[in-house]
């Protein structure tokens, strides 16, 4: 049995279990761990490097998974030759090109800042490890044979039934199963309208600023995409009238990234232009779980009585990225051709996830975690607004503090590539969100955009008051 010291970092973006994962695959692909080398049980290795069983188990079961070692009986897990032998270390070193790649992803790797306010990460520390395996093992031992093929085209029926019922409960929209389409992510699903509805090449009206991943995806597929002006409450409805499109995407109950919510009487205007031009409203509701002052307001799909909302929803936010599972609530005059023409394609959401989701939803484990998220969030956001508000004060003003896991702060009087930069020599990281806007000059130079969702509450503070020295000297 060999012994494992890798160096893993446990500051990085990178989980423990791929940064181990990787290190182990590295060393089998090089030959420093030849093929049927037993690797150390996991009690041992947890033992090691005093990390948890289930990060090395996870780990072990990535290499299971892609075929570079297998786990047998009284004889512990043991590396397979690779069918095509890679280089070893001293063979490498008459390749000048390929031998430096490994040293120098360690040593270009850019520094881990200590404050990451990035948005689009979330909390991972309490997220429900075990309840979510024992889901993945239940849907395995519940139909092998069913969940390890390619899925149903559409997505799976139960799953798209217990999705139907959650979006009822929770957004107050009314859909049958039928009309549910799963994709693997939004840009996704926005790339499965473009090819079946079809809007390849058409007019698209979008918000300015906006989602540039989706933004990114209509011109890829030929769409002429009309940017639309935002007013303090949303999406210009007045301007939009005056454009001839064959649809407009918005981010109604949470602006992307400006964070306003479009107020009930301009999603009613929105619905008639929709219903008077022929047209159709792409609804992203991407985190409408997370609201944190008034009461909610119902998506546009719940107002949709002419069948003119196309309508997104996604569990990266509420759930994981890492499950890749958005849906697409379809109007029901476009459901059967929908139906029709996706019937060549394969399901890219994975009929393991979708199986487990399905199990996690059924057992109320996901009605418990939201409730829980919004608990944790919503103490994050508080901690967020108090310490900018302390130790920033007027010299700043936050821009989309009402829902989301992200705000927009504005920096009076200042630069934001030298925020920036003062920020990077603090140990913090913030970002720009000039690239959401269709000409990123026009983003206003004093924005700067701060994500707290992946930030432990107790770094929050912390991380504002370093910030705040940063751009203005000692409080």
């Amino acid at each position: 049995m060999i012994a494992l010291t890798p160096w893993l970092d446990k500051e990085s973006k990178t989980p423990i279990y791929i940064q181990l994962y990787s290190y182990i695959k590295l060393e089998i692909e090089g030959g420093a761990i030849a093929e049927g080398s037993r690797l150390p049980s996991i009690r041992q290795l947890s033992a090691h490097l005093k990390l948890s069983k289930n990060t090395i188990e996870t780990a072990y079961q990535q290499l299971i998974a892609e075929g570079y070692a297998e786990s047998k009986l009284r004889s512990g897990l043991r590396v397979l030759p690779l069918e095509q032998p890679l280089p070893t270390a001293a063979s490498a070193q008459s390749s000048p090109v390929e031998q430096p790649l490994r040293k120098e992803w360690k040593t270009t790797a850019m520094p881990v800042p200590r404050f990451d306010f990035r948005y689009g990460h979330i909390e991972q520390e309490k997220f429900p490890h075990a309840l979510w395996r024992k889901s993945l093992m239940d849907a395995i031992q519940a139909d092998a044979k069913e969940v390890f093929g390619y899925g149903h085209p559409q997505g799976g029926p139960d799953l798209r039934a217990e999705i139907a019922n959650y979006l009822y409960e929770s957004r107050g929209v009314n859909c049958s199963p039928d009309q549910i389409f799963l994709s693997s992510g939004t840009q996704q699903a926005v790339s499965l309208l473009c090819q079946l509805l079809p809007l390849t090449g058409k007019t698209i009206a979008m918000e300015n600023p906006g989602y540039d991943g989706v933004r990114t995806i209509f011109n890829n597929h030929g769409c002429t995409v009309l940017p639309v002006s935002l007013e303090h409450d949303g999406l210009s409805v007045k301007e939009l009238s005056r454009l001839q499109a064959s649809a407009v995407y918005v981010t109604p109950s949470h602006q992307f990234p400006l964070g306003m919510v479009l107020p009930i009487q301009k999603r009613n205007r929105l619905l008639q232009w929709a219903s008077g031009q022929d047209s159709y409203i792409i609804e992203d509701d991407y985190d409408s779980e997370f609201r944190y002052q008034g009461q909610p307001i119902p998506p546009l799909k719940a107002l949709d009585n002419e069948e003119r909302v196309i309508y997104l929803g996604s569990f990266s936010k509420s759930f994981i990225p890492a499950i890749r599972l958005t849906y697409i609530v379809m109007p029901m005059p476009l459901v059967a051709t929908f139906q029709q023409r996706i019937q060549p394609y394969s399901q890219s959401v994975s009929p393991l996830l979708g199986a487990a989701m399905l199990i996690f939803m059924r057992e109320g484990h996901f009605e418990r975690h939201i409730r829980r998220m919004r608990r944790i969030y919503q103490a994050k956001h508080r901690a967020l607004i108090a310490a900018i508000t302390h130790h920033m004060g007027s010299r700043v003003e936050i821009i989309g503090q009402k829902a989301g896991l992200h705000l927009i702060l504005v920096v009076h009087h200042r630069q934001r590539n030298e925020l920036i930069q003062l920020a990077e020599g603090a140990g913090i990281a913030v970002y720009s969100p000039a690239h959401h806007w269709v000409d990123s000059s026009q983003c206003p130079p004093t924005y700067i955009m701060l994500g707290f969702g992946g930030m432990q509450e107790g770094n929050i503070e912390e991380g504002i008051r370093r910030l705040g020295q940063a751009w203005f000297g000692p409080h």
